[in-house]
């Protein structure tokens, strides 16, 4: 009896000693299988960040080359520079042309004039964009809506059209050759309010009806509340009406064409001509390297704020 209880026994664990067998099996097969997908996986993952490493240096360098130029191009000779096959590095390099630049184009009194022109209109555009933003996005009256579908309705006309009658218009006023003229017609800008508005949507309605209920004003909760919450905003309306300024061309060469308005984009034009009408290129791109270089310093310090008031203001939350 104890012999056949063994036999039992040993028929009994043969089978499970074949299945352990086979599932260690599978399982060391499974655990190479995991090992070649998992490979392949990193492998993949380096071919993909490979990729779009090769294309953001090669979009880089598409972007960054003609500053390359126009810095190589600055600091030539005249004579280099007009040679038929072009060099990508000055033989001698003349860092004078920066200094001519200044100098023939009168760059002193064109950043002066550019500047003011630039930091009144910012600010008095930031008055007039924050009140009307405001009150379309909290104030209640009548025909709001279908005020704000008018002004959303101009941005479809391109600006060129406004150009004759706003010329004739400040012509009548005696505006020409003034800081006004190049001040008051573009102190509105529907993109900036809807910007703003946009964001000011985002700050939850309770917090102004509660401001309400304690007696607070509608400046003073704008001022307290809506602004300082708004701030990333407001920094990119800011910035980006102040390149606006910089780089306007051709409101102020219609309108303030003499030297004491003339701003930089305009003095730059004929600044750099001879009695015989060549032009000094070597000097002109040392002139515009220094004219860009506030706007680069600007992109590079502050583009942060610019990515981060366009994002916010862009959900509605």
């Amino acid at each position: 009896m104890s012999d056949e209880n063994k036999e039992i026994r040993n028929d009994i664990k043969a089978p499970k000693s074949t299945a352990d067998s086979s599932y260690a099996a599978k399982a060391v097969m499974s655990e190479k299988d995991l090992k070649k997908t998992a490979a392949a996986q990193t492998v993949m993952q380096i071919l993909v960040k490979f990729l779009v490493y090769a294309f953001l240096i090669i979009m880089a360098i598409i972007v960054l080359f003609p500053f390359y130029w126009m810095i190589n191009s600055s600091l030539k000779t005249l004579s280099e520079y007009r040679e038929v096959v072009p060099t990508f590095w000055p033989r001698k390099i003349m860092f004078s042309n920066y200094l001519e630049a200044y100098n023939a184009a009168n760059l002193g009194r064109l950043f002066f004039n550019t500047v003011i022109v630039g930091v009144v209109s910012t600010l008095l555009s930031l008055v007039i964009t924050v009140l009307s933003a405001f009150a379309f996005a909290r104030l209640e009256f009548k025909g709001k809506n279908l005020l704000f579908a008018g002004l959303l309705a101009t941005m479809m006309i391109p600006g060129e059209l406004f150009t004759i009658t706003n010329y004739t218009t400040v012509t009548n006023l005696g505006w020409r050759n003034t800081y006004t003229v190049l001040i008051v017609p573009f102190l509105v800008s529907v993109f900036y309010i809807y910007l703003l508005r946009q964001n000011f949507l985002q700050i939850p309605n309770e917090l102004y009806l509660a401001a309400k209920v304690d007696g607070t004003s509608d400046i003073k909760y704008l001022w307290r509340v809506m602004i300082p919450l708004s701030l990333p905003t407001l920094i990119s309306i800011t910035i980006l009406k102040m390149m606006g300024a910089w780089n306007s061309y051709i409101w102020p060469r219609l309108v303030a064409n003499d030297e004491a308005h003339r701003l930089i984009t305009n003095g730059l034009r004929n600044a750099f001509k001879d009695t015989t009408g060549d032009v000094n290129y070597p000097v002109q791109m040392a002139a515009v390297a220094l004219v860009s270089f506030p706007l680069f310093l600007v992109f590079v310090f502050l583009r942060k704020y610019i990515m981060k008031g366009v994002s916010r203001s862009g959900i509605k939350g």
